[in-house]
């Protein structure tokens, strides 16, 4: 998905028909504070991600996925990292599979 990891709480919320108000106290937060985070202003809490999964009725997989890779895109766009580094990552992390499995 090419959003950010607040413009997919947003599609979500407009999806099910939450307000900014609603989805923040289904959430424990303060609605200013989710707007932040939809508007790539603040980071959202990472403990909340089993909350937001079954409130938006998703897997906690998907919602990790895309939770995780909106961190690693901002990370590589601040870092102005090169477009192979994503492969040499891949690689890395494979390398690392593959040695936890011998152990």
């Amino acid at each position: 998905m090419k959003k950010t990891f607040g413009e997919y709480i947003r599609w979500h919320r407009k999806n099910k028909g939450f307000t900014l108000t609603q989805l923040a106290k289904k959430l424990g937060l303060d609605y200013g504070n989710l707007s932040k985070m939809e508007n790539g202003k603040r980071d959202f809490d990472e403990n909340k991600l089993p909350k937001l999964a079954k409130v938006f009725d998703v897997s906690i997989e998907e919602l990790n996925d895309e939770y995780v890779s909106d961190k690693l895109a901002k990370h590589i766009y601040e870092m102005d990292c090169s477009s192979e580094l994503l492969k040499v990552a891949e690689e890395k992390a494979e390398y690392r599979r593959i040695i936890n499995n011998k152990q």
